[in-house]
């Protein structure tokens, strides 16, 4: 299959990385520094290279607040026939793009990053495949995270959203607070470094990434939860109630047992 990527960040050169045996890839980025490194992989800048290489799929990879940008830019550019498919965190927008553009599509979301996973063993990660994309979409995007031994979920646009506000600004929001009430000051303790690596590694992500997760239409209930839990744990702890506090471990080891 003749498949091209859109931008050379990180995912983006590991899919390029991933593909570029088995397929015809080609990697696309307005910055040429960016495609330094790429191997057994076309190399493109200009979109007149993409309309003369004419994939049969393209992948966007770009940055999540350029992502329906990047499709509307390349878009004059590819056949009819093309699938068009995304690997954004967040699908705000893209229901309807895709619903506008008259082109087959298949919505992803590979659920591990540069900053956490290892890229070379990621049995222990998932993905997200949308449940209204293309039936040819999908089966190409079944096959090639199976081979990375991804655990595969589908769901629709809307149970997606829903997952993301439990499954990331749960644990996004709550590394944020840790971090916002830091100080500069060494804590020997094996849990607190722990965290600490967690929020260094959340905040070296980029800012709109963050902020479009946080964003979620379902999140702020998430955070209310949080607020209510938090609430109730302060009480308990002002008042010394032992039995209460008990009670609360209690139910929080039965959540994750």
């Amino acid at each position: 299959m003749k498949i091209l990527i859109l931008g050379a960040g990180k995912m983006g050169t590991f899919i390029t990385d991933v593909l570029c045996f088995q397929h015809e890839v080609a990697l696309f980025d307005t910055d040429a520094s960016r495609l330094r490194f790429v191997f057994n992989t076309l190399r493109m800048t200009r979109y007149e290279e993409v309309e003369e290489f004419a994939p049969e799929l393209v992948i966007n990879c770009v940055t999540l607040k350029y992502t329906i940008d990047a499709f509307r830019a390349v878009m004059p550019y590819l056949p009819s026939s093309c699938i068009l498919s995304d690997i954004a965190s967040v699908k705000t927008g893209l229901k309807e793009y895709y619903a506008g553009s008259g082109m087959r599509y298949v919505s992803t979301h590979p659920m591990f990053g540069p900053t956490f996973a290892t890229l070379d063993n990621l049995s222990n990660q998932s993905a997200i495949i949308i449940s209204e994309s293309d039936h040819l979409g999908k089966a190409f995007f079944k096959d090639m995270y199976g081979s990375l031994r991804l655990n595969i979920f589908e769901y629709t646009f809307e149970e997606h959203d829903q997952t993301i506000a439990y499954s990331l600004s749960i644990p996004f929001a709550s590394t944020l607070v840790f971090a916002s009430v830091m100080r500069h000051q060494e804590a020997p303790g094996t849990t607190f470094k722990r965290h600490m690596d967690i929020a260094k590694g959340l905040l070296s992500e980029d800012d709109y990434l963050l902020t479009e997760i946080l964003f979620n239409p379902y999140t702020p209930q998430q955070v209310e939860n949080i607020r209510q839990e938090l609430k109730a744990l302060l009480e308990i702890i002002e008042s010394r109630d032992t039995p209460a506090m008990k009670a609360f471990l209690k139910k929080i080891r039965s959540n994750i047992a």
